[in-house]
């Protein structure tokens, strides 16, 4: 697994000082599976009117409704205006649970915005609040792109992801790991990331009794998940979990694999392994501390490579989640940071046209890069974007690339319904990292949140 070291004071990522604390989900790479063709029968959605690739010469304002801590949608729409002067943007901001719970809502008032931030569709589809996008997937040719980057992005009108029409594309494509503070890990003795899960307990031990916090992480906001997927992600059927995530009938949560891997996070809580104030930390506030110095990992994504590198310099590395064995395939979390166009937008043309700019034009693609770290996605022979040999960001890269490669790439969990996340997953982590419930009763209350979340 390769690793950056830069020189302190070195390399800064062309946009990374107005780079924010990126926010958790954002993410992003393909996911292994493929999607189903454009024009299927299963089309649930309001259907857009006219199709044109042409932008408007009127002049506009186009609104967005994002997540708080995310700055590439700043970065773009300034670059777009710059592009094209008679377009402007008001970009509304909410936090991640908010605007996730408050998006159907949004979406349905005669004020809806031009595109929104949607992490998980839940019955936006059922309820026609999506525009389809695969007339304009037709028309700019987007059947040139990776079906495996669009595949979570498909819904069909029985509400499963991985079919059915387009609603959805991402502001870049990402992937998460694990960061490690490569001074603490010097005076640790610790001179490589681990290659096996096994290895990845002994630097947690190592660090523990040598008074060093092994694990920087928060729970306020339920971005410990990262922790606890990635564990589960080792032990389970990757199938077997994206069925569930992409709410397959019949697929389930609690199984062996997902109660190993929650298990064996609550025996790293047991172990004094996360801050003993984790359910008080946020994610701004886990992503600061671990930069300051306080921990030897964090688990987190690509899209914080960035502002990783340029508040630690060379002493940060990023790796991804060790396997099992020793040569064992990788397997990560991934998934775009996805926006929908609502079907009540006055200007789903325009969104369209700037979904697909963003994908295409050369500065577009790498403010995406830059701000995020994420791969900006579409046809893969179109020029990658330039980054600094052995910066976090080209390790990033690269790391995408072997996750692809690997066919290891998994959605987040918390994306699975719209309600789970808040509902269940984050009560029910705090519980876990605080060794309050076993990794089994954390499994199966998910699992019964989703099943009540999911029945007709």
């Amino acid at each position: 697994m390769a690793t950056a070291h830069l020189p302190r004071g070195g390399w800064r990522p062309r946009l990374a000082k107005r780079a924010a604390m990126m926010t958790a989900m954002g993410a992003v790479g393909a996911l292994a599976l493929a999607a189903c063709a454009p024009g299927s029968d299963n089309t649930a959605s309001t259907t857009v009117g006219e199709v044109s690739t042409e932008l408007t010469s009127e002049e506009i304002t186009l609104t967005i409704a994002d997540e708080t801590g995310f700055p590439v949608t700043d970065v773009l729409a300034e670059e777009f205006t710059k592009q094209y002067p008679n377009v402007t943007f008001n970009i509304t901001r909410d936090t991640f649970a908010n605007l996730t719970a408050n998006a159907p809502k949004l979406m349905a008032s005669d004020d809806a915005p031009d595109l929104i931030r949607l992490p998980t569709m839940g019955d936006t589809v059922r309820d026609g609040l999506l525009a389809d996008l695969d007339p304009y997937y037709e028309a700019y040719g987007w059947d040139t792109w990776a079906p495996s980057q669009l595949a979570a992005l498909r819904m069909d009108e029985e509400g499963s992801r991985g079919n059915g029409p387009l609603y959805q594309l991402g502001l870049g494509y990402s992937v998460t790991g694990i960061y490690m503070n490569t001074e603490v890990a010097a005076e640790l003795g610790i001179d490589a990331p681990p290659a096996t899960m096994a290895e990845l307990e002994e630097d947690l031990a190592t660090a523990k009794e040598a008074g060093v916090l092994p694990i920087m992480a928060g729970d306020k906001d339920g971005v410990v998940n990262f922790v606890i997927q990635a564990a589960m992600n080792q032990y389970s059927d990757k199938s077997e979990f994206l069925d569930w995530m992409f709410t397959k009938p019949g697929a389930r949560y609690d199984t062996e694999g997902n109660i190993q891997g929650a298990e064996l996070v609550r025996t790293w809580a047991d172990a004094g392994y996360f801050p003993s104030d984790i359910n008080a930390i946020d994610y701004a506030s886990f992503v600061s501390r671990f930069q300051e110095g306080e921990g030897l990992f964090s688990f987190n994504g690509n899209w914080a490579a960035a502002d990783n590198q340029e508040k630690m310099g060379d002493d940060v590395s990023f790796f991804l989640v060790p396997p099992l064995q020793e040569g064992d395939k990788h397997v990560a979390m991934g998934a775009a940071n996805s926006f929908s166009i609502p079907a009540k937008s006055k200007h789903i043309n325009e969104m369209a046209f700037f979904l697909n700019w963003v994908h295409t034009n050369e500065e577009a693609r790498q403010i995406i890069v830059d701000v995020t770290g994420a791969s900006p996605g579409g046809d893969p022979s179109l020029p990658q974007p330039a980054v600094e040999e052995g910066s976090l960001i080209d390790n990033a890269l690269k790391m995408s690339a072997q996750i692809s490669e690997e066919d290891g790439q998994v959605d987040f969990m918390s994306n699975t319904t719209s309600g789970i996340y808040a509902g269940s997953i984050i009560p029910e982590s705090q519980q876990l990292v605080t060794s309050k419930i076993t990794g089994e009763e954390f499994v199966r209350a998910v699992q019964e949140f989703y099943e009540r979340e999911t029945a007709d």
